[in-house]
């Protein structure tokens, strides 16, 4: 399994250039000289030990947190504050439950002085593909859990971002619902081919998802590895129980499993 280190390119969509963030209020990295180049299209996951800063990453990319050094560029412009080319799915789907589920999606469309009648004719087509039309008029308290984060997922996508960034979205479902929400996410990748960065402790749901799996090193968060996925599209699930993604996998995990187990050691004391 080959593996290759960040470069940047002038042609790339989004841009990491020597980027530190430090934590706030300390001199101390929580990422350091991290060098991405990231396509349009493209589906990045990120990979890495407890400490190395993968959601600090996509907070920076976001524009949430300041880089101490470097520069964040999407589309050639540094990125200074959170906008609308970026859209956020956070690990909690923060869904408003006053709201139905077609106003949950239109939302960020009022947000950008869309009237809401316009709004909610917008936000329908994005249930259909997704499969969630015959919920519209339900409230997210009439959801399961993986209903939810489809209807997050979704919600990103009305405000048509450049960029999406993805943290652990499906951290909190069970193991089955997770399966069919990874497939159900590519599905939606493939029609849209929005550039993904996504952030995952799962090194299954890494490959099976990503074109490359970026992988951080811990304390502070650097970029140990770019691996990429050379298995064909569109995937179904059983490309899992395939030779070549368990080789991928363990190419992943050899490259991480020394700082886990310290970190797990540690954390055991």
């Amino acid at each position: 399994m080959t593996t290759t280190t960040a470069a940047t390119s002038a042609q790339s969509l989004l841009e990491l250039r020597d980027v530190c963030v430090q934590f706030p209020g300390t001199d101390k990295n929580v990422l350091e000289d991290v060098d991405l180049s990231i396509e349009a299209g493209e589906f990045i996951t990120v990979v890495g030990p407890s400490g190395s800063g993968k959601t600090t990453l996509l907070r920076a990319i976001h524009g949430l947190l300041p880089t101490s050094a470097g520069a964040v560029l999407v589309n050639g412009r540094e990125v200074r504050k959170p906008t609308r080319d970026r859209g956020f799915v956070f690990q909690a789907d923060s869904l408003l439950p006053w709201r139905s589920v077609q106003d949950n999606v239109g939302y960020p469309l009022e947000l950008q002085g869309v009237r809401r009648p316009e709004a909610r004719r917008r936000a329908l087509p994005l249930l259909e593909m997704a499969g969630l039309a015959d919920a519209a008029a339900k409230y997210p308290s009439q959801l399961s859990g993986g209903m939810r984060q489809r209807v997050n997922v979704v919600r990103a996508l009305a405000s048509d971002p450049d960029v999406l960034l993805m943290d652990e979205p499906f951290a909190a479902l069970d193991a089955q619902t997770r399966e069919v929400l990874q497939a159900e996410l590519l599905s939606i990748w493939e029609r849209h081919r929005k550039t993904v960065i996504f952030v995952t402790h799962q090194l299954d749901e890494a490959v099976y998802l990503a074109d490359k799996v970026v992988v951080l090193s811990a304390n502070p968060g650097r970029v140990r590895a770019v691996v990429p996925v050379d298995l064909p599209r569109p995937r179904s699930l059983d490309v899992k129980h395939t030779t070549e993604f368990a080789e991928i996998v363990d190419s992943i995990w050899q490259l991480i499993k020394d700082q886990v187990l310290l970190a797990q050691r540690v954390h055991d004391a």
